[in-house]
Order: structure tokens, then sequence, then C-alpha cells
């Protein structure tokens, strides 16, 4: 009988031994899973990264039937300075208007933070100061331009046919991720 004791109690303790492991090896592989969805949901790494993006001006694509109508050059035809938002912004944005009736928007001497799935939109949102400014452009008329190119430099992106810049009035560098703005500038005619 004490025999069959210590035998049920050897397999009593290497049974709870075991209900031990097998709860540290699922809460390790709880912990592994949810670091990597947070890693890729985050991507932390991209805040030690710059990539700098230095595009020259575009040139026209082709020439207009009448250059009588058209401009010789590019010519600006709305322009704004670039402020803060969740992440530390400057630099200006600028819409050209190219000989050919095409039309850019231009970013300038940008510099911001680098970070997950960041857009360039054109809204008819106001810019607003502060975190009262953040998540306001999704509420209205938005257009992505696409992908940042860089979180430094000069760029270009092309306001596609049939779109009239004059709807927008500003630029945000946004967030898709989050739904949320990095900077943004107020758009005004010249």
């Amino acid at each position: 009988m004490a025999g069959r004791r210590k035998t049920e109690g050897r397999r009593s303790a290497v049974a709870r031994k075991n209900r031990r492991r097998g709860a540290v090896v699922a809460v390790l592989i709880a912990v592994t899973a949810v670091l990597g969805v947070g890693l890729y949901w985050f991507q932390p790494w991209k805040l030690w990264q710059d990539d700098t993006v230095r595009e020259a001006l575009p040139a026209a694509g082709s020439s207009p039937a009448s250059t009588r109508t058209a401009p010789a050059g590019p010519r600006t035809v709305a322009r704004g300075t670039l402020i803060s938002h969740e992440h530390t912004t400057t630099g200006t944005a600028r819409i050209i208007r190219l000989p050919d009736g095409s039309h850019t928007l231009r970013l300038e001497g940008l510099d911001t933070s680098s970070g997950p799935d960041l857009r360039v939109w054109i809204t008819d949102a106001p810019v607003k100061e502060g975190t009262a400014g953040w998540r306001v452009f999704d509420d209205g008329k938005h257009l992505s331009l696409g992908s940042l190119k860089g979180n430094k430099g000069d760029q270009n992106y092309a306001i596609p046919a049939g779109v009239d810049p004059a709807e927008y009035t500003s630029v945000t560098i946004w967030c898709d991720r989050f739904d949320v703005s990095f900077g943004a500038a107020p758009l005004t005619a010249v």
C-alpha cells in the first residue's frame, strides 16, 4: 500500500510538472505572437530610419495646342508651410501648374518622422494646431496622392487629371495605419 502511494505521488508530481511546462510554453507562444503582431503593426524601427528624396521640379509632358493661354514654365498656384501634428514636421508644400496644364503637389525641405503606411493627401479640411488637428483630414473630402516617398527632402506628387486643385485647401502627411496626421499645411492661392 505504501509502495502504491509512492508511485501515485510520483505520477502526480510528474503530471503537475508537465502541466506547468505546458502552461509556460503556452504563455511563451502567446507573448511571441503578441510581440510579432505589435512589431508588424507599429514598426518602431522606422522611427530611426531616414529616407531622403531629392526630386527635381517635374518637367511638363506634352505641349498644349495653344501656347498663348499656357504659362511659359511651371507656376505655383498655391502654397503653405507644414506644421507639426503627431510628429515634428517642417517644410513647405506647393501646388504647381505645369505648362501642359497638369498639376503637381511638391513638398520641399520636408523633414518628418518615418512611420508605417504614410500617405500624402490633399483635403478640404482646415489645418488646426496641436492635437485638435491630428484627426480632421479624413472627415471631409480628401484625395490620396500616394505613399510618402521619403521622410526628408524634396518630392513631387502628380495630381490626377480632372481634379481641380482649388477644391482642396490643405495637404497632410497622413498615417493611414493609425488615422492620424504627422503634419499638415494650409494651401493658400497665390
